[in-house]
């Protein structure tokens, strides 16, 4: 986050329309970056429990055929 946007954020009552929409606009752009990147690291995490969860299985099979 650069000074600009942090201090829009802290002072925002008194800032320009201008700035504001700078503001609207960067943090827009950060809240859409952030939640696409949760969503690839959500199914990212999902595709590892799978993974996990199947050798798992494949393991405890295998000790039990010992």
């Amino acid at each position: 986050m650069d000074n600009k946007l942090k201090n829009i954020i802290v002072n925002y009552k008194s800032s320009p329309n201008k700035d504001l929409e700078y503001g609207i606009l960067k943090l827009s752009e950060d809240f859409e970056e952030t939640k696409t990147l949760i969503i690839k690291l959500t199914h990212h995490l999902d595709a590892i429990e799978k993974s996990y969860n199947n050798i798992v299985k494949e393991y405890k099979s295998r000790k039990n055929e010992s």
